[in-house]
């Protein structure tokens, strides 16, 4: 399955800073739903790439062992909802998984298998606005989203914290949880180094969220890549190489869920490889 087809990442933060049902000025000023990234072109990209992502269908999760329909209550009284896979006897700890920003939680649900059969519980939420989820699409929104997530998943009691993000997802996890550094690892997989020369503030710019120590954060680069392009990575692989992290290079990849079968199912493989550690 390929998503994002014909984007490049001017297109893609047309959609990391996409928009949702409510209108920009209905958002109060201290609301996490008020756009950061330009009152006009983020609600239109967040729209553009809903649209994108299609509707839920519980079709495609049919059939896939140890699955059920999750929800989270944000503190703003929006619910988001997806899925959880469920690892067999006790789990090692949880994954979360970010995805990319024309992705539905559904959609995905079957290849993220490989995880829970290394024996995590596997959690995957769509995007506030998107699917399942209510609430209006913004990347301040999301953002704080995710890092309550994180907080609720830290304190079940799990013995591994595992954060995957894919492309925006990457954005989303750096910025919600990246400097503070509360998990076992991190996989950022294809995120720009920056997205303020795309109209939003620096403080967003995922390259300034790095923990002090990266040696439990991976970053994945494709060469392939014709989304986010390796260039756009660049400032990241050296800050996270500097910081003791680890940058996974690799010359036939392209972007998250845009390889061919075979490529595809040796990037999870490596995923769960350096989220097992």
């Amino acid at each position: 399955m390929s998503y994002g087809r014909g984007a490049r990442w001017a297109l893609l933060l047309t959609a990391v800073v996409g928009g949702g049902t409510a209108s920009p000025a209905m958002a109060a000023p201290d609301s996490p739903e008020t756009s950061v990234c330009g009152f006009i072109r983020e609600p239109l990209a967040f729209w553009l790439f809903r649209r994108a992502a299609g509707p839920p269908d519980a079709r495609r999760v049919a059939g896939i062992r140890d699955i059920e329909r999750i929800q989270f209550e944000t503190l703003d009284k929006r619910t988001l909802g997806g899925y959880r896979l469920r690892a067999r006897d006790k789990p090692r700890g949880y994954l979360l998984v970010a995805p990319g920003n024309a992705m539905l939680a559904d959609q995905i649900m079957g290849e993220l298998q490989v995880f829970r059969d290394r024996g995590f519980d596997v959690y995957v939420y769509d995007y506030r606005g998107y699917g399942l989820s209510g609430g209006s699409s913004r990347l301040k929104a999301i953002i704080s989203d995710y890092r309550e997530i994180v907080a609720h998943l830290n304190r079940q009691n799990y013995r591994r914290r595992a954060l995957y993000g894919m492309s925006m997802g990457g954005v989303v996890l750096l910025n919600a949880v990246g400097a503070k550094g509360d998990f076992s690892a991190l996989v950022v997989d294809s995120a720009p180094s920056r997205i303020s020369h795309l109209g939003c503030p620096e403080g967003f710019d995922p390259v300034n969220h790095l923990p002090a120590d990266c040696s439990r954060l991976q970053l994945i680069v494709g060469e392939r890549d014709r989304v986010v392009r390796p260039a756009e990575m660049e400032e990241l692989m050296i800050a996270i190489r500097n910081r003791g992290g680890r940058v996974l290079e690799r010359l036939d990849y392209a972007h998250p869920f845009q390889d061919a079968p075979d490529i595809h199912r040796r990037r999870l493989q490596e995923v769960a490889d350096f989220i097992s550690r």
